[in-house]
């Protein structure tokens, strides 16, 4: 139930800031076992309004009152309300009975095991016909899968997981053919059946569509045009003097009228009037009434016959169950598991997910044809002369190069990419933020061992480096730790900007300068500008990579003195956090939903 719902929001410009009002005085209510659709033109406050409803929005710029069961939101009822966003927001590399499991796991209550949530996934699966294709990858722009239609269920099933007594759908048939969107409404009609409440937004239904919803509302200019009954819609237009001119879908002449747009529509006499009267600003070049003098007139009208009567209905109170009562008022956030177990989950999703794209054969090749150029170029090189202690100096400095560059671009992308469904899922509370990022940021780093193994696998036996165990895996260890740090890297700076234009831009310059800073190109740096290499994980990696290979038999190579790599281990270590405790506090700052 809502009743006089206000929303503004502030417009910031550059001397000064605005404040407009995206919804005027909007009441109206929903019964379980009821569907009801908010129709509109484009920006008439349709999705403001669900966000609303589901409690996305800020409550501090909200006048008016929203309540469900008779009580005001709290946290308690997130895990009450399912609410279904237009992008379907899903992994690519998952099959639809991972993702449904996944969300299972991470959604229901502790209480429940993990068999028992297995099963509730399975059950969803079928319920909403999905059996077919439940081991099929979901897919997206460069990967084959399901269809857009079930697609679309599997954004539902992520909803109707938890058993939501309310669920919200931001246009659920956006993209779909006449045949796949019908179904998808017929689904929502028996979900409300079962005894649940659908609100969903649709642009422009077809008749068919329009005749399965049980209520309506119609927003035009964030104002209220019409809430009733779906059926009656016709009637009332009727009774105010709009009605067709001629045979035509329902919805679309609704949405011609919200628009103001009267070219197929009778037009009342009270606007006849206006227009006769000769005022420029209430006619078009046709003669007709002016958009904005209809909508005027439409929200008159509805005020003065139907609003009053509809907020009466709404004072009549609803019976309810005590003990339901004082769980919805609680204000206390459940999770649906402890801290350990959404890091469990996330990290194995995490695995599974881009597992693909790490060992694409793209991937591979890039990295094993690279080693094999620099070891083909630096064959069985010699560090017994001061030329070839040189030339496998500069060997060395690649590879430091090499796994501080690939990381740092890699990284970038993960939480822009990421972004859309990290605010779905943290808005339903799915996890906490902690569990999220350190699962995120460690599922990777078994998968960053791989290809590194590959690579000095390859180099480390043909360019004729020290031939020691002990001296191989030091390398090894050395690089990882490049990597990690320059992950962290790009983490802070994907997180900090979330634009990957600028991200990208910020990096180049960013890793560039590390590069000539490393202490290969420059051997003297002016004292003023002496501090970069000492921020440069490419100064400190090769530093390491040079005493593992050479203190055996010398101090100084190049200018750079050979100690014991205590100073430097212990820079690239807090790099690893540092970068990473800064993409952290970025996230947290970050706004989980905008608007």
């Amino acid at each position: 139930m809502f009743t006089d719902v206000t929303y503004k929001v502030v417009l910031k410009g550059i001397r000064t800031s605005e404040e407009k009002e995206i919804l005027h005085g909007i009441t109206g209510s929903v019964n379980p076992g009821e569907v009801l659709a908010l129709m509109g033109p484009s920006g008439s406050g349709k999705t403001t309004l669900l966000n609303l409803l589901g409690g996305r929005l800020r409550q501090s710029t909200v006048s008016g009152s929203i309540t469900y069961n008779d009580q005001p939101y709290s946290k308690l009822l997130k895990s009450r309300i399912g609410f279904v966003t237009q992008d379907d927001v899903l992994f690519p590399h998952l099959t639809v009975r991972e993702t449904l499991s996944y969300a299972a796991r991470l959604r229901l209550p502790k209480t429940l095991t993990r068999e028992q949530k297995e099963k509730r996934a399975i059950d969803v699966i079928y319920e909403l016909g999905l059996e077919r294709c439940q081991d099929t990858m979901i897919g997206g722009s460069f990967v084959r899968g399901v269809s857009g239609g079930e697609r679309k269920r599997v954004c539902i099933g992520n909803e109707i997981i938890i058993n939501p007594s309310l669920l919200l759908l931001d246009e659920p048939t956006s993209g779909l053919d006449s045949t796949t969107a019908m179904r998808t409404i017929q689904m929502l009609q028996d979900i409300a059946e079962a005894g649940k409440t659908v609100v969903t937004t649709i642009h422009q239904p077809s008749s068919r569509l329009f005749h399965k919803f049980d209520k309506l509302i119609l927003l035009g200019k964030g104002s209220l045009l019409y809430f009733g009954n779906a059926s009656e819609v016709m009637v009332y237009f009727s009774s105010i003097g709009c009605s067709p001119l001629i045979t035509m879908n329902p919805a679309e002449f609704l949405l011609d009228l919200a628009n103001g747009n009267i070219n197929d529509v009778s037009v009342p006499s009270e606007l006849e009037d206006k227009v006769q009267m000769g005022n420029a600003e209430t006619q078009t070049r046709s003669g007709k009434p002016s958009p904005a003098v209809v909508h005027e007139y439409l929200v008159e009208a509805y005020e003065a016959r139907v609003a009053e009567n509809e907020k009466k209905k709404l004072l009549v109170p609803i019976p309810l169950d005590e003990e339901l009562k004082s769980k919805v008022v609680s204000s206390k956030r459940q999770w649906g598991t402890n801290w350990w177990q959404q890091y469990c989950i996330l990290f194995c999703r995490g695995i599974k997910e881009r597992k693909h794209d790490y060992f694409s054969w793209l991937r591979i090749t890039q990295v094993l044809a690279t080693a094999i150029i620099l070891g083909l170029l630096w064959w069985q090189s010699n560090s017994n002369t001061p030329k070839g202690l040189e030339d496998q100096a500069g060997l060395l400095f690649f590879i430091a190069v090499f796994w501080g560059f690939f990381p740092v671009f890699t990284a970038i992308f993960t939480f822009p990419q990421e972004r859309a469904m990290l605010s779905k899922e943290r808005a339903a509370d799915m996890y906490r933020l902690s569990a999220y990022f350190l699962a995120r940021t460690t599922s990777d780093l078994p998968l960053d061992l791989v290809l590194p193994i590959l690579f000095l696998l390859v180099v480390y036996f043909m360019a004729g480096l020290r031939l020691d165990a002990g001296c191989f895996f030091l390398s090894l260890l050395t690089v990882f730790l490049c990597i990690v740090a320059a992950q962290g890297l790009g983490l802070a700076i994907g997180a900090t900007l979330m634009d990957l234009k600028r991200a990208t831009t910020l990096a180049s310059v960013t890793v560039m300068t590390f590069m000539l800073a490393g202490g290969y190109f420059v051997e003297k740096v002016p004292v003023f500008v002496s501090w970069i290499r000492y921020m440069s994980f490419n100064y400190h990696t090769y530093k390491l990579l040079l005493k593992v290979q050479y203190q055996h038999f010398t101090h100084s190579i190049n200018g750079i003195v050979l100690d014991s790599g205590a100073k430097e281990v212990s820079a690239l270590v807090i790099m690893v956090f540092g970068y990473r405790f800064l993409a952290y506090i970025s996230l947290r700052r970050m706004k989980l939903q905008s608007g």
